[in-house]
């Protein structure tokens, strides 16, 4: 079964959502940096925070994968 192209807005949209989970990831990176110059860190909040990471990296690497375009073989 074939997708159909997404629209222009469903594109931005993406775009606009991806934009926001690199700045949250980002964002993620510094409170580690912060906690862990802060001792001593609290190391549950710490692999929480990393767990949230993985998280968003894996749905940025889905959401890149959707802007795409599918190559015919």
């Amino acid at each position: 079964m074939a997708n159909r192209p997404m629209s222009d807005e469903e594109i931005a949209g993406i775009r606009i959502l991806l934009h926001e989970l690199q700045a949250e990831h980002r964002d993620l990176d510094l409170v580690i940096d912060h906690m862990a110059a802060a001792p001593p860190p609290d190391e549950l909040l710490v692999r929480r925070i990393k767990k949230r990471k993985l998280l968003l990296k894996d749905r940025i690497q889905q959401l890149e994968q959707m802007l795409v375009p599918d190559i015919p073989a």
